[in-house]
């Protein structure tokens, strides 16, 4: 059983999309990330190293969210998924949700988002 960090609400200003317009003038985006570890020793020593530090996961997802633009929010979302399973190696698995509010479709709807997982098993190739 493994213990749950979770980040979420993360507001984001980025560029991503496949329309010019999107590319140019950008809109929000909104990031959630749930990330699986045991953090029982940092509990039990009241130790940040020895846990995931939000802050620090904020500031991954943020500079990824605002970085580079991309036309799929799926590889956003795959590049922040990666970079935070690089970044802090006490994780078992990380999900990472990229809400795209303001996505450019002619109807009304409330949210549109895409979710990536990575866990140390997928990533070594086990099923």
């Amino acid at each position: 059983m493994a213990d749950r960090i979770q980040l979420t609400g993360l507001e984001c200003y980025g560029y991503h999309g496949v329309f010019p317009e999107e590319k140019r003038a950008g809109q929000p985006f909104i990031v959630d990330v749930s990330c699986w570890l045991n953090f029982a020793a940092a509990a039990a020593d009241d130790d940040l190293n020895l846990t995931v530090n939000y802050a620090e996961l904020a500031e991954l997802a943020h500079g990824i969210v605002t970085g580079e633009p991309r036309d799929l929010i799926e590889t956003v979302a795959t590049e922040i998924a990666e970079a935070t399973m690089s970044q802090f190696a006490q994780l078992h698995a990380v999900e990472v949700t990229i809400h795209k509010p303001q996505a450019p479709i002619p109807l009304q709807f409330q949210d549109v988002a895409v979710v990536a997982r990575r866990s140390r098993k997928s990533m070594r190739g086990e099923a």
